[in-house]
């Protein structure tokens, strides 16, 4: 695979701890990471790492990188399939991770976020948790290439949905077939839920 900005391949089962790395970074000023985490880059890793290492025991999780030839990871991302939910025990151990690692605050706001994130989720939809592409690689056609990939991989007959606090990603997801589909406020966050239809059956 590759586009104008050269070579690309997909991983798609990456370590998930490679993939909290990636995004980690790829995050360093995203409005709603940084709400959560502070300004802190070990509190940001410590929380990626362990929000997917619990993800990775969803049944039908999707972590996927995307690679330079060279190895890099230059992107990643990470989908949630309908109607997933950890065991009682998963959310625990992540918890304690988050709490201990992160700090209170961050646990709990992380708690609000996912609450008033999971909420609206549509019936049947798959969720796009994470994008992101590494500082240094941005511009190039990675995220694209990423989310071209994804959005015709996964089976999705009802569709897509994700949350996003930054406006400036609004435009760039309805590019790809998003449309906002509700608004809401957390602390200093502007939330943009968007929801993408699925594909008819072929």
């Amino acid at each position: 695979m590759s586009d104008e900005a050269g070579p690309w391949r997909i991983d798609a089962a990456p370590d998930p701890v490679v993939c909290a790395r990636a995004l980690a970074a790829a995050f360093a000023r995203e409005p709603a990471v940084s709400w959560i985490c502070g300004a802190s880059a070990p509190v940001r890793s410590h929380w990626f790492e362990a929000t997917l290492r619990a993800h990775a025991t969803l049944p039908g999780a999707r972590h996927r990188t995307l690679r330079h030839a060279d190895g890099r990871p230059v992107a990643a991302a990470v989908l949630t399939p309908p109607g997933a939910a950890h065991t009682a025990p998963t959310r625990a151990v992540w918890a304690a991770r988050t709490g201990f690692r992160c700090g209170p605050r961050a646990l709990g706001r992380t708690l609000r976020y996912l609450h008033l994130a999971e909420a609206a989720t549509p019936e049947g939809a798959w969720t796009l948790e994470f994008i992101g592409v590494l500082p240094g690689m941005t511009g190039r056609g990675a995220g694209r290439v990423l989310l071209d990939h994804l959005l015709a991989d996964v089976p999705a007959p009802g569709g897509f949905y994700l949350t996003t606090a930054d406006p400036a990603n609004v435009p760039l997801y309805r590019h790809f077939g998003f449309v906002p589909v509700h608004r809401t406020a957390l602390g200093p966050l502007d939330i943009t839920a968007m929801a993408r239809p699925g594909r008819l059956s072929e």
